[in-house]
């Protein structure tokens, strides 16, 4: 199973891929996992990612599409894997498709969690709170917010074109989440069985 999960920021798509990923035995890749462990190791990547994740902005292109791509060619990712939070622009896009390509693989879904922004913002000040999170302030927040739905939202549309996406509502417990994801993805793969059998 080849899986993209998209959303807004605080949509619960770490939560959510955690779930799915070990359900399906695939690793759960997040671009913002692999930022945050840079930060912290101050490496040269972190430092230069944490100026643009401090003002809301997104690491360029050519820097996360090289982590991508390295993550991918893991030998745990043979059989599947969960991408969370990436693609995010459709150079992004365009990048994957080629790594994909030469991989010989095909996505499979692309789930894309929903949920009210105000309620985003209230879920992402609440988790600043808990995790002492200095990044996280409103204002930033809803720079992100603002970000993602420019540049990201428009993605949705590419995916829905060539049949891939599904619509998930992100609000409510977790378990309700992941059983709405987990019923689109089993329709999903019946599909594509009844489509590849002669």
């Amino acid at each position: 199973m080849r899986l993209l999960l998209m959303g807004p920021p605080g949509a619960g798509k770490g939560t959510q891929a955690a779930v799915i990923a070990e359900r399906f035995a695939v690793p759960a890749i997040s671009t913002g996992d692999i930022f945050r462990a840079n930060v912290a190791q101050q490496t040269a990547l972190g430092v230069a990612a944490q100026t643009y994740m401090d003002a809301g902005e997104y690491v360029p292109d050519e820097i996360t599409n090289a982590m991508v791509a390295d993550r991918l060619a893991g030998g745990d990712c043979a059989d599947g894997f969960l991408l969370d939070g990436y693609p995010r622009t459709p150079q992004q896009v365009a990048e994957l498709d080629e790594m994909l390509a030469l991989a010989d693989v095909a996505l499979d879904a692309v789930m894309l969690l929903e949920a009210d922004p105000d309620e985003l913002v209230s879920r992402l000040l609440a988790r600043a709170q808990e995790q002492g999170r200095a990044d996280d302030t409103e204002s930033v927040i809803r720079r992100r917010l603002e970000v993602y739905a420019a540049e990201t939202g428009p993605l949705a549309a590419g995916y829905a074109e060539r049949g891939l996406l599904a619509r998930v509502d992100g609000l409510g417990p977790v378990d309700e989440v992941t059983e709405r994801i987990l019923t689109v993805l089993t329709s999903a793969a019946a599909q594509r069985t009844a489509t590849s059998a002669p």
